[in-house]
């Protein structure tokens, strides 16, 4: 198995990455926020999760390891396969999406494309325990309702997200939460 791969990222693709590793290019499928903190010509070490079936094999890799641990959890829920997973930690942040399912906040899982009630539901379920007992549900919803509002404003899924993980934690309520995302974005 490859657990990591450490080299020159020497293009950059919509879903993936290549890295040059003393000569040999590792293509790395990874999330739009690690595309995003990668330019080519950069020296990059990824922590990786090597998926192997019968026909293909595949890197999946990330810049933390947190990254890489809630997607392997993602991958034991019965259903999730690895691009179904990359595509859920697409949409959230892992911390996001750790409260959601502590919370047993389906509504949120809902909305990631590909993810239905049932299988929602059932990743709530067999994640729950694991990820430990939920506590912010409140949190969660101010969050979604800031990311669903900076959208409604013409901001891409990707601006809203990034622009509300520089919001301090303390900032709770939605609005203000809103208020200081704007003013990030107009930087």
């Amino acid at each position: 198995m490859i657990s990591y791969v450490s080299g020159t990222v020497v293009e950059k693709n919509v879903r993936f990455i290549i890295v040059d590793v003393g000569g040999v290019g590792y293509r790395v499928f990874v999330t739009e926020d690690t595309l995003r903190r990668l330019k080519t010509g950069m020296s990059a070490t990824l922590k990786t999760h090597h998926a192997v079936r019968e026909d293909t094999e595949e890197l999946f890799g990330f810049l933390d390891e947190e990254d890489l641990k809630l997607f392997e959890l993602l991958l034991g829920v019965p259903g999730i396969g690895p691009k179904t997973a990359l595509n859920i930690l697409n949409v959230a942040t892992p911390e996001t999406l750790r409260r959601s399912i502590t919370s047993g906040e389906t509504a949120y899982l809902t909305k990631i494309s590909g993810i239905g009630r049932k299988t929602a539901e059932k990743i709530v379920l067999e994640l729950k325990e694991k990820l430990g007992k939920g506590q912010e549900s409140t949190t969660l919803k101010e969050e979604v309702d800031a990311l669903e509002a900076l959208k409604s404003l013409g901001y891409s899924h990707a601006e809203a997200r990034e622009a509300l993980r520089d919001v301090p934690k303390e900032i709770a309520s939605t609005s203000d939460k809103v208020k200081h995302a704007l003013k990030m974005l107009g930087k």
